[in-house]
């Protein structure tokens, strides 16, 4: 989850929040930071938290114990703090980056496995695969970089001709997504640098996902298209029905069956989708940290847990918070 995203709250203070149900609250909420959190990640199975905040640097929560596991310091600058992290599919490895720099983490032993600073433009957002075998980042300038961090063979994707505001890359670390300020989202071959499928938008791209299973890829702009992609043949399986006139996502996962799909937003929600028709199912609310002025909240990452029974989330208020999907009303 990138800095960029984050920002774009502001642009959503300003939204309704109508899900305010109790069936629809929080079974479970965590503590995960005291003053609110800058960026986060889950992993994909929601075994762990990987947090940035201003004063406490970067923590690793394993939230199966609820324990503080790491609390990790970048080599950073006061006024460039880590604005976006990211874990493997595998849970073994992590990343952390600021705007030129970015450290890569080994989960089992909390040690740093690297540090590395790139001296072109500036890191938007970072994505790494299973084994911390590869990095995929995008920079301001509109390039994309893969790095196969074991070889050094690194390739710049150049199809872009805007920003980059999202990356994500496959488990293996053989297929990349980018989405830029270019109305494009491309999915694209690590090993070429050849694009598969290319995805137009009407506005900027500013989010994009790939299923881990390989089946789908998630994309979704600036204003009022969210649309689901099959990854084979790059034909769309369905576009999120819903009625606001611009509706941003901060966080976005496929359930392991292929069948949901859980999105966050930066005005509380959380809002689970069936994927096959684009229908909204159900919706959550997160809770705004107390006293926070306007009140309210970007959910900063979603992962399905306990066989897809439940959904956990953190969000900018600093807490982790389990929704049960069987309160879901269809």
């Amino acid at each position: 989850m990138s800095i960029f995203r984050t920002f774009l709250c502001l642009l959503s203070c300003a939204l309704s929040v109508a899900c305010s149900d109790q069936q629809n609250q929080a079974s479970a909420r965590y503590e995960h930071a005291g003053l609110g959190s800058f960026t986060s990640a889950l992993s994909h199975d929601g075994k762990y938290s990987l947090i940035s905040s201003i004063h406490h640097g970067v923590a690793l929560w394993d939230n199966q114990q609820q324990v503080l596991k790491y609390q990790w310091f970048q080599q950073q600058a006061q006024d460039n703090l880590v604005h976006t992290v990211a874990i493997a599919y595998d849970n073994s490895h992590a990343v952390t980056a600021e705007k030129s720099t970015f450290a890569v983490w080994d989960i089992a032993t909390g040690v740093n496995t690297g540090y590395y600073k790139i001296r072109t433009s500036s890191i938007r957002d970072i994505a790494i695969s299973n084994q911390g075998r590869s990095v995929l980042y995008g920079r301001a300038d509109g390039v994309v970089v893969y790095l196969d961090l074991e070889t050094g063979r690194r390739i710049e994707f150049l199809a872009h001709q805007e920003k980059i505001n999202v990356v994500d890359l496959s488990p293996n670390g053989r297929y990349a997504i980018s989405g830029s300020n270019d109305y494009a989202a491309y999915f694209w071959d690590t090993r070429t640098g050849q694009v598969i499928h290319r995805f137009n938008h009407p506005t900027r791209v500013t989010q994009v996902a790939l299923d881990p299973q390989g089946r789908y890829a998630f994309t979704a702009d600036s204003m009022k298209q969210a649309a689901v992609w099959q990854l084979t043949t790059g034909d769309l399986v369905s576009k999120l029905q819903y009625i606001a006139r611009q509706k941003i996502f901060t966080a976005v996962k496929f359930n392991d069956e292929g069948t949901l799909l859980a999105t966050g937003s930066p005005n509380m929600l959380v809002d689970l989708w069936q994927l096959s028709s684009g229908e909204k199912v159900n919706t959550w609310q997160v809770t705004p940290r107390k006293g926070s002025r306007p009140k309210s909240a970007v959910v900063l990452d979603v992962a399905f847990i306990n066989n897809s029974q439940s959904l956990l989330t953190e969000s900018s208020s600093g807490f982790a918070e389990r929704f049960e999907l069987s309160t879901v009303s269809k």
